[in-house]
């Protein structure tokens, strides 16, 4: 066991090949799984699941402690956050983004109704298509921060594309500033998705 939870790269691959048992074992029970169109569009939104965890999980983790403790790292440490850590965070951060919004997208014209979602239900007036709209324009809001404001600004405040001392404070601010904003619509993008999924 030590050696598959040793190395990360085992522990994933083991938590596929569980998933992939789990579903075997599940196909073999009463009528069985039929790997139809439900099944697939399922299997959209379970990938998109996984990956707004992993989006959504990063921001958090920027926002509620990461941002907040480093005034309280030892100024001599802060490197090792700036070149080592963060810059792996803001890599599954951004990917884990793209992942979400292109998995949102094709989950919502697998289901039929990406054009209702975006048009905000104003098409049908379906309450459950514009809950979910609301929520993919709050998504993505969110991922053209991460891409086209938060990434540049953080390049510059971590010294990975070359700028002056202000330049970086004034892009680490930028930043911070646009992941709050992030952090602020992630409440009412979940909640969205949620209702539009469990209310409608």
């Amino acid at each position: 066991m030590a050696a598959i939870l040793t190395s990360l790269r085992n522990t994933v691959i083991a938590g596929v090949v569980l998933t992939i048992v789990m579903v075997l074992v599940v196909a073999g029970v009463g009528e069985g799984m039929m790997f139809d169109h439900a099944y697939f569009t399922f299997f959209m939104r379970w990938l998109h699941v996984l990956s707004g965890v992993m989006w959504i999980g990063l921001l958090w983790y920027l926002n509620f402690v990461q941002i907040p403790n480093m005034p309280n790292i030892p100024d001599e440490q802060k490197p090792a956050i700036s070149g080592v850590i963060a810059p792996a965070v803001l890599f599954w951060f951004r990917w884990g983004a793209m992942a979400t919004i292109v998995t949102g997208l094709l989950l919502a014209w697998m289901n039929g109704y990406l054009v209702e979602a975006i048009t905000l239900g104003l098409t049908d007036q379906v309450a459950k298509h514009t809950a979910i709209g609301i929520g993919m324009w709050l998504g993505a809001i969110m991922w053209f921060n991460v891409w086209f404001v938060i990434w540049p600004n953080q390049q510059k405040a971590l010294g990975m594309v070359e700028a002056d001392a202000a330049t970086k404070a004034a892009s680490a601010r930028t930043a911070m500033l646009f992941s709050r904003t992030n952090t602020m619509l992630s409440v009412p993008m979940l909640y969205a998705m949620v209702s539009a999924q469990n209310l409608y």
